[in-house]
């Protein structure tokens, strides 16, 4: 292990405040590192949160050597210019191993060691264990060995990965989904504004070439479901299913998180609870149809008048998506897409809701808050009749919910009445869970961004959304220090459930090698029962 200095003093509450080596390179030491504190019965595992350069008397700040004076640099260094930096133990490990929480403090001088390739296996698992529950998502700053979550305890609980605009957010969402799918410990759906989860994407940065998607890379474990198949086909690939949405499946609920978007006045939500009242499914079609009646018909439901026709005029922009029809026998029917859907999720087969050249907020906004409601509902039945009949087989899959612009579906308002508000605060009590990706974590209702077990977080600059992600978690202020000072590119602050400590990791490359990493591994059992089964 290599050296790095001694304590000199600290608290339980504030952390601790150790000495550099003189030896030690301080360029190689950043705030984020991994360090352990070896102590007479523990070792304290913690990440440095800050850096200072210190002297023994103020008067040589007077004078400072020249370049030249490299023996006066050199005398100084050893007794009367040093460099310090604070550190925040997160856990403690005794003799055989135990991992438990910090409740002591180690005593001074002990020595501080930059964390050895065997520690971090200890303290976050091997992904080489027989169980899968372990996957690499990237390593400790200026070490070569991998940092894993744990995917069993990621599925348990609604997850976020956070960052500005520019930091590979869909690029670490894509690792993470990728080992899931290939680890088999959930489920997927998830709604791919953009379309660049399912086929190739465009790299980030300057170089221009494409990176594989899930679809590529788990061909018989994901399934395409396109609003825009021309927009899939013309993009090298073919939609496993065509979505086509009746009217009758869009509920009052859904309108409701689109208030923003569409500018509607609450007195017009009121005014389609009414409409929905005496017309039940066929509400939507029903407004719809009225053009030039529509005063007639406010003062048939009671309503007023200007609140009828400014609902009318906001949702006329439904015809207009030929992914959304009026039912052809006006009869409310089952929703043959979702049935195709739970379907593939019994299968084991995770699904991407592709929007292809739909892109604006109000079709994404729509079409997610429709499919999860009654996925939701399904997922509600099936948990029922598990906790009925307590047979293992009819035990629910866990299914996690991938969705992008996260704040539009969990803020303040929206989350109160939403489903993806539901299921934020039910967690994993039907089997449901989310994956909220979003560069405005400010915007997320703070009950709900509170209950987010894992976080995944790369760069903020926003005081605001730095508050956010470390909302409710211990030691938020040495964290604070960390995320302002993660690079743009490539660096997350991993912290919550799945992990067992906080730690800054240079994330995981999405490149041939990791390719090769999803690819199934075939055993020499498997080929020989492959070669009998021919012969």
């Amino acid at each position: 292990m290599k050296f790095l200095g001694h304590i000199l003093s600290g608290s339980l509450t504030d952390g601790f405040l150790f000495r550099i080596n003189p030896q030690a390179d301080i360029e190689q030491i950043k705030t984020g590192k991994f360090v352990s504190v070896i102590s007479k019965n523990y070792t304290y595992f913690s990440l440095i949160t800050d850096l200072s350069l210190e002297v023994t008397h103020p008067d040589i700040l007077l004078f400072p050597p020249t370049a030249q004076e490299k023996l006066l640099s050199r005398i100084l260094q050893k007794k009367d210019i040093y460099a310090t930096a604070r550190l925040k133990p997160m856990l403690m490990v005794n003799k055989q191993q135990q991992i438990m929480p910090v409740k002591t403090i180690p005593a001074h001088f002990c020595e501080v060691f930059e964390a050895s390739k065997k520690d971090v296996a200890l303290i976050f698992g091997d992904e080489k264990e027989p169980t899968k529950k372990f996957f690499n998502i990237g390593q400790p700053l200026d070490m070569e060995t991998p940092v894993c979550l744990d995917l069993e305890r990621l599925t348990e609980r609604s997850n976020g990965i956070f960052g500005k605009t520019g930091t590979g957010k869909t690029f670490l969402t894509r690792v993470v989904l990728a080992g899931l799918i290939k680890n088999e410990k959930a489920i997927n759906l998830i709604f791919d504004m953009h379309s660049e989860y399912g086929l190739q994407a465009r790299k980030e940065g300057g170089d221009k070439s494409f990176v594989k998607g899930l679809k590529t890379l788990f061909n018989d474990k994901v399934a395409i479901f396109s609003l825009d198949p021309d927009s899939t086909r013309r993009r090298g690939g073919s939609p496993d299913v065509e979505i086509v949405l009746p009217y009758q499946v869009i509920a009052v609920e859904d309108i409701m998180s689109l208030q923003d978007e569409l500018n509607l006045h609450s007195t017009a939500v009121e005014a389609a609870y009414l409409i929905a009242a005496r017309y039940k499914h066929e509400w939507l079609s029903v407004l719809l149809s009225q053009g030039e009646n529509l005063k007639e018909f406010a003062l048939e439901l009671g309503a007023h008048p200007e609140s009828i026709a400014a609902l009318y005029r906001k949702l006329k922009r439904i015809e207009r998506l030929p992914f959304l029809k009026p039912s052809s026998g006006g009869a409310y029917k089952n929703f043959s897409v979702i049935d195709q859907m739970m379907e593939y999720i019994d299968k084991g087969i995770s699904i991407i809701v592709e929007f292809g050249n739909y892109t604006s907020t109000f079709c994404y906004l729509l079409i997610a808050n429709i499919i999860t409601r009654r996925i939701h509902h399904e997922y509600v039945n099936k948990t029922e009749i598990f906790l009925g009949s307590h047979k293992k087989e009819d035990e629910p899959r866990k299914l996690m919910i991938t969705i992008e612009e996260a704040h539009k579906f969990l803020n303040p308002h929206a989350a109160k009445q939403t489903i993806f508000g539901i299921i934020a605060r039910e967690m994993r009590k039907y089997y449901v869970s989310l994956l909220v990706v979003d560069q405005r974590p400010s915007g997320i209702d703070e009950e709900i961004i509170s209950q987010i077990g894992t976080k995944i977080v790369a760069q903020l600059n926003d005081e605001k959304d730095i508050a956010a992600v470390l909302n409710g978690v211990s030691g938020a202020t040495n964290l604070r220090t960390i995320l302002a000072s993660l690079d743009s590119k490539k660096q997350a602050l991993l912290l919550g459930h799945a992990v067992t400590m906080p730690v800054v990791v240079q994330t995981r490359d999405y490149d041939e090698k990791f390719y090769q990493a999803m690819s199934p591994k075939v055993s020499t059992k498997d080929i020989n029962q492959l070669i009998e089964e021919i012969y």
